[in-house]
């Protein structure tokens, strides 16, 4: 996690060496990288997903997401399987960038499935980023400039140009500095011009650069005097590659070896194996075809003939001054519009031009020998549209389009299951969704099936059979005597002679007392990091390892566990001092697996530890959550404030009964938000284990279980009256008041459940209003109330305005629970509450709810749900 969190420092354009990052060389302990430059509306976000069994990663809104890997160690034939929710997939092997942190290509919808097919326990994966995007796929470009022969004595010719097109980057196939690539000529001839652009340059040297010796000039200028390495590549190579967009870019030096069997030539042949994306492009100085003045040049051959074999669909060159376009070629020049790579030559940056004096062995489409311009790529993730741009007062133009070749797949489906992980209890079952993906054009049925199951356990699908790209879902029901343990099923999707699979790890756990979750983090259960794709943490992200103690004024981090040596942990490691790997940046989370709650009563625990520095506030937090569909309720809080805590291991215990019988799962959440702050968490020995206690009343208000408003007739409130009903959303201060969700059903008792023309139209207002439930009759044991609410206001509220929930036992009325207003915008949320009853163990009473707009008119809402005793 250490590599990981590094990383997210790295600035995603950062200098480019021989197909790494110099970034990345720096810290032996980090991959070296294939830079995926930044790219404008798209978003890069954090995540941490190291593993070896199947995962969803998810980005909600999201038209498509590109994830980056800093570890792809697959063995054999072990693969990994990405398939994007709305389309498109592709399988990762052993021969992809081994060794190198890398983007993938981009992957349709919100979501990417990742399965993997392993069989060599050494084979894994991790993923610490992802680029995502609110445009279509298909119509989310990257532009690229491109311009070779540019700088002699007058260097203003074409700068203008890259100016206006504004690209993501601009790469020059030579000759950049006449007339001898010295320093000098670069400092004073081509930088004045061509300097504001050196931050997306990638260049690749011509034969004027090697009138220097070794291309020192060349080199000292885009890698920094006497640097090795740098923007163009390693000294005395000078290849490299980088990706943009959907395309692998791929810088050649047609100045040193080049021919078959050369190290370049074999470094070539081994990028393009490893290479994962649909595009590919190269870029040299000496062309393979030209009908200008020096002609066909044939050493370059091989390397042409390598992109040919990759299935390459650019080449950009210089060398001869104009614009030549010609059609898909073999090596050997014969047309190939199937196979074939485009060579563009785009000579005219600014030197004096060459004549049409020479024939090609390729068929020429169309060129100019007057003009000078630049060439503009625009590029999608399957397509190309490249035209000559002329300089002011030229009117020569050329267009020219075309489909990347890797792009287009034969026809193909995936099969992925979401959740990776499902936690069930013996007598209860659980639910899943599996998606068909489909690529090529696939749009056949696929049949389902389940393998590896456990003894008493049985497999459903709704529907059986799929039309891809769907989705069915999948349960998993598990009888009362069905053998406990993990087990991992197989998903299986046929069509016709065509299988795929993905797998699901399956936890059945007892019902004779035993838990029904458990996890002490020894072992990777199948929590995933930000799964809802908006964490903003910059460090400090929660992983599972064993922690590092961290000291300042004490001990923050905690270098114990409660039991075995690991736990979750907002950056395990310490560091050079307390501040370096704790929470910064915004909110950490990380979500459990799926968990099936049986029918009766459960309970939460769990052992945390929160510590903080004086520089905290109480926007600082640590939170559990449970997730329960698009749901979220915070079940468990602790704030930061502007004092020194230490850390300590402390006990904490959350009634679940709300969520009885449906799946859920359990969310932790840190943050340091606002001004940065030493904030540390951890949590460790989650259980999640079945209430012996009987259900003495519940109501979750799908229907009326005789509640009465108003039943002392002493109510003042004239609008915002309690009723049962399904609320509608209100918004005020740009913040969602009034719920429009329930926790279950559709039904929940709220405070006027119409939204009205402004959220102030059916609060509560005038004084207060209330509502009571039938007679409950309790037994002589302990009881629990457990039910969810919502309370928000607008800052016209004050400590007068309240939420209140009562025990109404014979004439005494007492209160329970009791929520505040105060002077600032609340937002509306589903919370849980607990309260003990065993003060009135034996009696009948009743439950009674307030709500009050008490003093000054305000905005006061509230609502309540899934009410319950046992």
């Amino acid at each position: 996690m250490q590599t990981q969190r590094s990383l997210l420092a790295l600035t995603l354009g950062a200098v480019l060496v021989a197909g790494t990052l110099s970034a990345a060389q720096a810290v032996s302990a980090e991959p070296a990288e294939i830079p995926q430059l930044s790219e404008r509306d798209t978003r890069v976000t954090a995540t941490a997903v190291t593993d070896s069994t199947a995962r969803t990663i998810c980005h909600p809104g999201a038209k498509w997401l590109r994830l980056r890997f800093t570890k792809l160690s697959l063995h054999d034939t072990d693969s990994l399987h990405l398939a994007g929710s709305a389309g498109g997939s592709f399988t990762l092997t052993a021969k992809h960038w081994p060794g190198k942190a890398f983007h993938t290509r981009a992957f349709a919808g919100d979501c990417v499935h990742l399965h993997p097919r392993l069989t060599d326990p050494r084979s894994g994966y991790a993923v610490d980023r992802y680029q995502s995007g609110k445009e279509d796929l298909a119509q989310t470009t990257v532009t690229v400039a491109a311009v070779a022969d540019i700088c002699g004595s007058s260097c203003n010719q074409t700068a203008a140009l890259i100016s206006a097109m504004n690209p993501n980057a601009l790469v020059m196939p030579g000759d950049l500095a006449y007339e001898s690539g010295t320093l000098s000529e670069f400092n004073n001839n081509y930088h004045p011009h061509y300097g504001p652009f050196k931050n997306i340059s990638y260049p690749a040297p011509g034969n004027h650069e090697y009138a220097t010796s070794g291309a020192s000039g060349y080199f000292d200028y885009f890698n920094g005097v006497g640097n090795n390495t740098g923007r163009a590549g390693e000294r005395g190579k000078g290849y490299y590659s980088f990706d943009v967009g959907d395309w692998h870019f791929v810088a050649l030096n047609s100045n040193i070896a080049r021919g078959a069997g050369s190290v370049q030539e074999q470094w070539l042949r081994s990028d393009l194996t490893a290479n994962t994306k649909p595009c590919t492009a190269a870029f040299w100085h000496h062309p393979l075809f030209s009908r200008g003045s020096h002609g066909d040049d044939t050493s370059v051959r091989p390397l042409y003939q390598a992109l040919y074999d990759h299935q390459a669909d650019l080449v950009l060159v210089g060398h001869d001054h104009n614009y030549q376009r010609f059609a898909m070629s073999r090596p050997d020049g014969v047309k190939d519009t199937v196979n074939g790579v485009r060579e563009l030559l785009i000579g005219t940056g600014g030197r004096s031009h060459y004549n049409f004096d020479s024939t090609s062995a390729a068929t020429f489409e169309a060129g100019n020998t007057d003009t000078y311009g630049v060439g503009k790529l625009t590029l999608t993730a399957s397509t190309y549209r490249a035209d000559f741009v002329p300089v002011a007062g030229g009117s020569y133009t050329d267009t020219v389009t075309g489909t990347c070749k890797r792009a287009a797949t034969q026809p193909d489906f995936g099969v992925t299951v979401s959740p990776g992980a499902l936690s069930i209890a013996q007598g209860n079952s659980g639910t899943g969704t599996v998606s068909v993906t489909s690529t090529g054009g696939f749009a056949g049925a696929v049949s389902l099936s389940a393998s590896g199951l456990p003894s008493g356990v049985t497999a459903s699908f709704a529907p059986a059979s799929v039309s891809a790209p769907g989705t069915s879902t999948l349960t998993l029901s598990a009888n009362a005597t069905a053998a406990t343990g993990t087990s991992t099923v197989t998903i299986t999707g046929t069509s016709g002679a065509v299988t795929r699979t993905a797998t699901l790890q399956l936890t059945v756990q007892s019902t004779g007392g035993g838990d029904v979750f458990a996890d002490d983090f020894e072992t990777d259960k199948g929590w995933t990091v930000n799964a809802g794709g908006t964490d903003t943490a910059t460090a400090g992200l929660f992983e599972r390892g064993d922690p590092e103690a961290t000291d300042s004024s004490g001990v923050k981090q905690l270098g114990t566990t409660t039991s075995g040596v690991n736990s979750l942990v907002t950056g395990r490691l310490a560091g050079s001092s307390a501040g370096v790997h704790d929470v910064d940046g915004g909110v950490t989370s990380i979500r459990s697996p799926a968990i099936t709650l049986p029918a009766g009563g459960t309970s939460l625990s769990f052992q945390y530890n929160v510590a903080h520095g004086s520089n905290s506030g109480s926007n600082d937090y640590f939170r559990v959550q449970v997730v329960d569909g698009t749901a979220v309720t915070t079940v468990f809080e602790k704030l930061g404030a502007a004092s020194d805590v230490d850390g300590s291991w402390k006990p904490s215990t959350v009634d679940l009964s709300a969520f009885a019988g449906r799946t859920i799962r359990l969310q932790v959440v840190a943050a340091d938000v606002g001004t940065a702050s030493l904030f540390e968490a951890q949590v460790d020995d989650v259980r999640v284990t079945p209430s012996t206690s009987t259900v003495v009343f519940s109501d979750d208000f799908e229907t009326d279980k005789g509640w009465t408003v108003n039943a002392s007739g002493t109510d003042t409130a004239t609008t915002g009256l309690f009723e049962r009903g399904d609320p509608e959303e209100t918004v005020s201060a740009s913040q969602i008041k009034q719920l429009g969700t329930t926790t279950s059903g559709s039904s929940c008792l709220v405070t006027g459940r119409l939204a009205g023309s402004s959220a102030g139209v059916h609060d509560v207002d005038g004084g207060f209003t209330s509502i009571r439930s039938a007679a409950i009759q309790l037994p002589s044991a302990a009881t629990t109330l457990t039910f969810r609410y919502s309370v928000a206001h607008g800052s016209n509220s004050s400590t007068s305005d309240y939420l209140r929930v009562r025990i109404v036992d014979g004439t005494t009325v007492t209160t329970l629970f009791e929520r505040l207003g105060a002077a600032t915008e609340v937002a509306g949320a589903w919370q849980s509450a607990s309260v003990s009853l065993s003060a009135y163990s034996g009696r009948s009473v009743r439950i009674l709810v307030e709500a009050g707009d008490i003093a000054t008119a305000s905005l006061f809402e509230a609502q309540l749900d899934d009410l319950r005793i046992a």
